[in-house]
C-alpha cells in the first residue's frame, strides 16, 4: 500500500544490524520503490561521523530499480531548534528527519519540548519530525500540528513506537494524526527499521490512520512522486534518475 519508507538505520548506527545492500534487497522483494537511509546524527553516542553524511554523495541513486534517498535522523539540540545536521552534511543530503533523543536532549517539560520542536520546523532545515508522540517528550499537540502545516513539515507516525520502542505512544500519536488532519498538514510513515526485515512495515501506523480517517492525499508515502514533489518544494534539485519511479 505504501511504496516509500522514510526512516531506517544501518550498521553505521551501531545499535542497528543491516547494511545498505540488505535494505536494497529487502526493498526489491517487498515492492518498496523508494527509501531513505536516516542514520542518527553525529551527536548520538554510537552514530556515524560527520564524514559519513558528507560522503553519501557517492551513493548510486537507483539500484535494481529501487531508489535510495540520502538522509539523516538529526538530533534536535535545544530550544533554538538547532540540530546536529550542519555544514557540508546538508550539501549531500536529500532528507532531514529530526527529533528528540535523550542522550542529546534530556526530557524537560511540555513547553520546552514544544518550543524546541517548533523552532526546528521554523528553521527551514527539517523535512520531517520523527516520533513526535514519544511520551517522554510531551508537546502541545495542536500547536505542533499547526506549526507543521505552516512550515510545510511532516509529522511522523513511527511504526516501531507501537511495537518495541517508546511504549505508550499510541494515544499521543492518535491525537497527532487527528490534529494534522484538522490543520491540513502532512503525515510521514516510518518503519524506523533497525534491521532490513521490517522495511515498509506500517501495520500499526495504519490502525491509527484508520481510527482518525486520515486522508490518503496527505500521506507522503503514497508514491515516490508525492514524496519527491514534497522535497522539491523545500528546494531539493530534481534527481534525473528518479524520474523512472
Amino acid at each position: 500500500m505504501y511504496p516509500v519508507d522514510l526512516h531506517m538505520h544501518t550498521v553505521a548506527s551501531t545499535h542497528a544490524y543491516s547494511t545498505l545492500h540488505d535494505y536494497i534487497a529487502q526493498a526489491k522483494a517487498a515492492g518498496i520503490k523508494l527509501f531513505a537511509i536516516t542514520d542518527h546524527g553525529p551527536e548520538m553516542a554510537d552514530a556515524p561521523h560527520y564524514w559519513h553524511f558528507v560522503n553519501m554523495r557517492i551513493w548510486p541513486r537507483i539500484v535494481n530499480g529501487v531508489g535510495i534517498l540520502r538522509g539523516i535522523e538529526a538530533n534536535i539540540k535545544n530550544t533554538d531548534g538547532e540540530t546536529d545536521c550542519v555544514g557540508h552534511m546538508r550539501d549531500s543530503l536529500d532528507l532531514v528527519v529530526a527529533g528528540f533523543h535523550e542522550p542529546v536532549f534530556p526530557p524537560a517539560d511540555k513547553d520546552t519540548h514544544t518550543t524546541a520542536m517548533i523552532a526546528a520546523m521554523a528553521s527551514g532545515q527539517v523535512h520531517i519530525i520523527s516520533h513526535p508522540g514519544n511520551p517522554k517528550f510531551p508537546v502541545d499537540i495542536p500547536a505542533i500540528a499547526e506549526a507543521a502545516a505552516r512550515y510545510n513539515v511532516a509529522l511522523e507516525l513511527n511504526n516501531s513506537s507501537f511495537t518495541h520502542s517508546r511504549k505508550g505512544s499510541e494515544a499521543n500519536c492518535t491525537e497527532i494524526a487527528a490534529a494534522v488532519k484538522e490543520s491540513g498538514g502532512w503525515l510521514s510513515l516510518g518503519s524506523d527499521s533497525h534491521t532490513a526485515f521490517t522495511l515498509g512495515h506500517f501495520h500499526e501506523c495504519e490502525k491509527i490512520l484508520n481510527k482518525v480517517a486520515f486522508p490518503r492525499e496527505r500521506i507522503l508515502n503514497v508514491s515516490p512522486r508525492r514524496l519527491l514533489d514534497f522535497l522539491e518544494s523545500h528546494g531539493m534539485t530534481p534527481v534525473e534518475e528518479f524520474a523512472a519511479l
